[in-house]
Formats: structure tokens, C-alpha cells, sequence
């Protein structure tokens, strides 16, 4: 499913982390629209925090 929008706050697309030879989070899309809240969630090592650290630019 692919839609284009203009009041998108956030956009990932294809987000991809290694570590060496291990790839760690692997073709990660998201977008985040105006007013939408996200909550992300997932066991401990799942790469919450690597994820939102790779935002940070």
C-alpha cells in the first residue's frame, strides 16, 4: 500500500542498520502524518532505540 501525502511530519523509507555483518533492521517504512500518534513496540534487542536514534539528524 503506497500513498502520497503532503502533511506527512515524518517519512522513513527503506531504513536499513548494520553491525558488521549483521543486519539489524532491514527495509523499515513509515510515515507519520499530522495529529497521528505512533507508539513502537516490541520485545527487548527488537531495535526501537537504534531506530529512533537513526532519526536524529
Amino acid at each position: 500500500m503506497s500513498e502520497m501525502n503532503n502533511d506527512a511530519k515524518l517519512k522513513v523509507t527503506n531504513l536499513t542498520k548494520k553491525y558488521g555483518d549483521n543486519l539489524v533492521l532491514k527495509g523499515i517504512d513509515l510515515t507519520v502524518k499530522t495529529n497521528e500518534v505512533v507508539v513502537v513496540i516490541g520485545p527487548s534487542g527488537s531495535g526501537k532505540v537504534l531506530f529512533k536514534n537513526s532519526k536524529q539528524t
